[in-house]
């Protein structure tokens, strides 16, 4: 049976009412977007996030910033983005939102040849931006829906910003976590030397950015420190795609890096993927797309323990799309692959839910003060 045309499009108007509303949210309380701001929009010509792309790039101009909306084929994890896109950062905008059905896409030439700002090597043009040279700001939202972008953004940032912050601030004190849950996980990472970031919704600053929805603390573990078990039991990135897990993926875990998988065909299709990288880090450098010696570095790393990271917004619900996921409460998430400290380069960076964690963070000395407990949040 068809429906009324009427009530469609009545619907229809007020999903838009509420997509602009939350574009609204994003460019003016998110971002702080000022008049004459050049802001890049990169996205893919699919149908929610091509939506979402025109409502910020209207909300964009509502402001009197100098919008740009620029579309490529869609990306996926070990893709190149295509070279207009690339060039478009050379125009030094001063926001850029990638709002991709994928991922934004490699920078080739960057990975052949490390961008380099004050002694760091960044394999991307974009974040060199972003992390090196701290000339924009920006937020990014891969395989982001409009179900997703109306319910998660409209939220209390002061109370999220908050939240991080308290997360944040234990983790920068704390020599190691130790992180366990019902499925199985009991992991201990080493965090001497390394920093929280916080994806609190506060992107308003040059060198600020994360995702929308926002939402997480996270943290790059000490290299070759992380040991144990972690049993991913919520969902997962692969590289062409993100699944709902039915039977945990048990990832044995020794010296920071992936030694051993076991579950059922998630767990294959997780394996697959991680040898996959590995195997595309020894193409690469073949070919020349990475430095000599690089591949080996490339392909190690691809096994490597990235990321340790706890969802906090109390929007967002675990669906099988890994970007509202990992900010879903009474989560964490680890990510096998590249880190955010830019010392385990790697071309995959694969995040996996874990359910009703509880994360105890030891101190120097051998204070221990809990974050979770069995997934409830205690800061």
């Amino acid at each position: 049976m068809f429906r009324d045309s009427r009530l469609f499009q009545a619907e229809q108007t007020e999903i838009d009412k509420q997509l602009y509303t939350a574009a609204e949210i994003a460019i003016q309380k998110v971002l702080h977007v000022r008049s004459g701001e050049q802001v890049l929009i990169i996205t893919n010509p699919k149908t929610d996030v091509a939506r979402i792309s025109a409502a910020l790039f209207d909300a964009a101009y509502a402001v009197n910033a100098r919008p740009t909306l620029l579309f490529q084929p869609e990306k996926h994890q070990i893709d190149f983005a295509e070279k207009t896109v690339i060039a478009a950062f050379e125009a030094r905008p001063e926001v850029v939102l990638s709002i991709s059905s994928g991922k934004l896409g490699k920078d080739e030439r960057g990975i052949a040849s490390p961008y380099q700002y004050e002694g760091t090597g960044y394999d991307h043009i974009f974040h060199l931006a972003q992390y090196g040279e701290k000339t924009c700001r920006a937020f990014w939202s891969p395989t982001v829906t409009i179900d997703s972008f109306i319910r998660t953004i409209p939220i209390d940032y002061p109370l999220l910003q908050q939240r991080c912050a308290a997360v944040g601030a234990l983790l920068n004190a704390a020599e190691s976590v130790r992180i366990t849950a019902p499925s199985g996980t009991d992991i201990v990472i080493g965090l001497n030397g390394r920093k929280a970031k916080a994806d609190d919704g506060n992107f308003s600053t040059p060198g600020s950015g994360g995702n929308l929805p926002a939402g997480e603390t996270f943290i790059s573990p000490e290299n070759n420190t992380a040991d144990g078990v972690i049993a991913f039991d919520g969902s997962i990135s692969l590289h062409d795609r993100e699944i709902l897990i039915k039977k945990p993926i048990v990832c044995t875990v020794k010296a920071g890096f992936v030694t051993g998988i076991q579950g059922g065909s998630e767990a294959d299709a997780l394996r697959e993927t991680l040898e996959l990288a590995e195997h595309n880090a020894w193409q690469f450098e073949s070919r020349g797309a990475l430095p000599a010696g690089m591949g080996e570095i490339y392909a190690r790393n691809a096994w490597n323990i990235g990321e340790l990271g706890i969802g906090l917004n109390p929007a967002a619900k675990v669906t099988g799309n890994m970007l509202e996921d990992e900010k879903a409460f009474h989560t964490c998430h680890f990510a096998i692959g590249q880190n955010y400290d830019e010392d385990a380069p790697a071309l995959i960076h694969l995040d996996g839910l874990v359910r009703n964690p509880t994360i105890i963070a030891r101190l120097p000395g051998g204070d221990e003060h809990s974050i979770e407990r069995d997934g409830d949040f205690l800061l």
